[in-house]
Formats: structure tokens, sequence, C-alpha cells
């Protein structure tokens, strides 16, 4: 894996004659967990995808550009908020897909390592029609930790999930994606918290960044300066709203 960079994205952008955002400067760190917060509709996912250089009818004026002044093609894990599974294939298929169409070595056994991971060992032989929509989920997480890149790009990565599972789950992305430069997109301000070394909060068209917590991450899920800022978070979204 090569040196996770540092994103800047600088710029303005409309849909449809309808500003999403102007003056945005969204500095994702290298190395760290940033959470991007906002109601449905502000732009966050559109931002992902403007990152992860995917079509959009968004118009975008302005500049995404890396601390190494590399291209991110090549360098991007990217789980989008839907599996986007290949229903014909089993989910230990679906969750190597990627890597074997790179040439990686033992896709299989890193599947078998990853699959037991999110708890669904098994499941490795069923087609996706026979999951649960949070099983589903976890095997788009479960592909997306076995890409192995420097950069990760998360789109409410445990929205199906059950509470307790949700926080295996982020424990476990916590874990694996050490030392990436991970951007998480998210409406739930307790997640943002828990995960998170920079938080944005993308409302009414502007950016703001929320006063940041001491590390270490994941914090515990009864951290008491997590929950005064997640309350203090959730009570700025809804004024905003």
């Amino acid at each position: 894996m090569s040196k996770s960079p540092e994103i800047l994205v600088k710029g303005h952008a409309h849909l449809g004659g309808k500003k999403l955002f102007e003056h945005l400067e969204l500095r994702v760190k290298a190395g760290e967990w940033t959470a991007l917060l906002g109601p449905s509709g502000s732009g966050k996912s559109t931002l992902l995808r403007l990152i992860a250089g995917l079509a959009t009818a968004v118009e975008f004026d302005g500049q995404i550009q890396t601390d190494d002044a590399q291209s991110l093609m090549g360098r991007i894990g990217y789980m989008a908020q839907q599996d986007l599974l290949l229903e014909w294939a089993k989910i230990s298929d679906n969750i190597i897909l990627g890597s074997r169409l790179r040439g990686a070595a033992n896709p299989s056994e890193k599947c078998d390592k990853i699959i037991r991971a999110v708890g669904l060992s098994d499941k490795a032989d069923k087609l996706p029609s026979e999951l649960s929509g949070g099983q589903r989920q976890r095997v788009a997480l479960a592909r997306t930790l076995l890409e192995d890149k420097p950069v990760i790009l998360l789109d409410e990565p445990f929205s199906a999930l059950d509470a307790r599972t949700r926080a295996d789950m982020q424990d476990l992305a916590a874990s694996q994606l050490a030392g990436r430069t991970v951007l998480l997109v998210t409406h739930d301000p307790g997640e943002a918290v828990r995960l998170c070394q920079n938080i944005y909060l993308l409302q009414n068209e502007k950016l703001v960044k929320a006063q940041p917590l001491e590390p270490p991450f994941p914090k515990k899920l009864d951290d008491s300066k997590a929950l005064a800022l997640q309350a203090k978070l959730l009570i700025q979204i809804r004024a905003g709203a």
C-alpha cells in the first residue's frame, strides 16, 4: 500500500441551477478519519463522488489536490450507500472480485479472514438475495476493507446495521483502516464523534469544522466528552434544518 495522502477539496457546486455549496474548503488529513455530517441533499455524497472521480450531474468549479501532487486514481477504496453486489455471484466471490481483477495474491485466503471478521462465515456460499439488508452491507464493507487502499471513502457504511453490530463493525473498520486517509459520510453525530479525529458539518451551503476530541479513537461508547460533542452537533444540525 502506498502512503496515505492528505486531500484538499476547494470550490463551488451547483445542481440544476441550485447551489449545493460555495467557497468550500474540505481538508481530509493524511492517515486520519474525517467525518462529513449534514442533512440529506446537502452535497455530502456528491463530494465523495467528486473525490472518487465518479460521474455526477453536479457542476463543480474547483480543484481536488493531494499533498503529494499525485493522482488519486487507483488509490481509492469506495463504499457507496448501495451495496452494489453482483446478484449472480456468491458472497465470497463478491468480496474478492476487485482483488481478482487486479491479480492480487491469495485473495481467497484474505477473504476468509475478513469474512470471519464481519461475522458472515456461514454465508460465504450464499447469494446476495439470501441475505438481509444488514448482512449485505457487511459484505460491502468486507469488500472495501479487502481493497487495502490508502484512501477510503465511506458513504453511510453502517446505516443498515443493528446497534450492536454497528458498534462491532465500527471497531473493525477503525482497526483495519488505521493509518489510511478515511472520509466518512454519515447522518449520525455519535458515529462521527466516536470514529473521527476531524468532523465537518455541511449545511445551508456552508462547511463548518467542529472542535475535535483528543485521541485515542474509536471512543468508548460511554465516553462523556464524546457524548457531549454528539449532543452539541445534533443541536447544530437541528438548528440549521
